[in-house]
């Protein structure tokens, strides 16, 4: 296996939390091997419930099984369940939704659980070593060479203004970016082919108009990057793992 293609970011499976930053892998994207299901937007009972109190995050282990936890969004419209690469699951509650609803829709879900968990049981089995210290230097250098220049050419082509962009040892995704229009990238792109970084930058500034990903989301992204899907495939076949040394994540989106 060529050294671009056993780099990547284990990242790509683990979700975490989105508040105020959208990251490049949300269950969302239409490309997904087996999309996170979703639910129709809670019912007026379960809305009305949802508005008297809060839910704080609760979890639910079972002897013989990943803890489940249930997790209220406020910017959740429907249920979702995701699966992280320890095999934990989290069910997200919209604001106006019920945990007996997030309950029983976990439950109809369980083959789905199940089948995720093994997905991920199996990718880290097959994690490679990570990179040499030296080696991690180095690249992280050439990523805070190559990069800014990159994604700020690419943005004035666009007529977007960017107001930082900073190089991070990202464990959660390859890039974000903040409603206050900062974009964080991951070193690791550097590693990849360039159309492929491309695409990522690109799909970093279509953020800047849109901070979901929604099909608006990804019609903006295919308007400035064609071959997006081609990337995001390429991706999927040689991003399996993190090479972040001490700092990486047990497993991720």
């Amino acid at each position: 296996m060529s050294f671009v293609l056993a780099l990547s970011v284990l990242a790509f499976l683990k979700e975490a939390l989105r508040v105020r930053q959208v990251g490049l892998f949300d269950a969302e994207g239409p490309l997904d091997r087996e999309a996170a299901p979703t639910t129709a937007e809670p019912s007026s009972a379960a809305a009305a419930a949802g508005a008297q109190r809060p839910l704080e995050p609760q979890v639910a282990p079972r002897p013989t099984e990943p803890p489940v936890v249930f997790v209220r969004h406020p910017r959740a419209r429907r249920y979702l369940i995701r699966v992280k690469t320890d095999g934990t699951v989290r069910v997200t509650i919209p604001s106006r939704g019920s945990k007996r609803e997030a309950m029983l829709f976990y439950q109809q879900q369980r083959a789905w659980v199940a089948r995720q968990q093994q997905r991920v049981a199996a990718l880290r089995r097959e994690l490679p070593a990570d990179l040499p210290p030296a080696e991690q230097r180095r690249l992280r250098a050439e990523a805070a060479r190559v990069l800014p220049p990159r994604l700020l050419e690419l943005a004035a082509s666009l007529g977007l203004a960017v107001r930082k962009v900073s190089i991070r040892n990202q464990k959660h995704r390859w890039g974000s970016c903040s409603t206050s229009g900062t974009i964080s990238l991951n070193w690791r792109l550097v590693t990849m082919p360039d159309w492929v970084r491309d695409y990522v930058l690109y799909h970093e500034l279509m953020h800047m108009k849109r901070m979901d990903h929604s099909p608006a989301f990804w019609k903006l992204v295919a308007s400035v990057c064609p071959n997006y899907q081609e990337a995001r495939r390429w991706l999927r076949r040689h991003a399996h793992a993190p090479h972040a040394g001490a700092d990486r994540a047990p497993d991720a989106d």
